[in-house]
């Protein structure tokens, strides 16, 4: 789960969860996010790590998307 605090960090800050309550199994449906909000979150989170996040499959949970990331980086 490499990314798994900055994807939180981000989350967090753009819903009333609070970081502590987001886990890698939490849905973004669970923590209220919609598809509008999901492309906002991957540009805020393209910021926060530095890297181009270029979603062309279906993320359901943080640990679909921490999985998603590290699989654009490494390859």
């Amino acid at each position: 789960m490499k990314y798994f605090d900055a994807i939180a960090k981000v989350i967090a800050d753009r819903t009333d969860c609070e970081v502590s309550t987001i886990k890698p199994e939490s849905t973004f449906i669970e923590l209220g996010i919609d598809s509008l909000d999901t492309v906002e979150l991957i540009m805020s989170l393209e910021d926060e790590i530095g890297v181009e996040i270029e979603l062309d499959r279906k993320v359901e949970t943080v640990a679909d998307l921490d999985a998603f990331i590290q699989s654009k980086v490494q390859g």
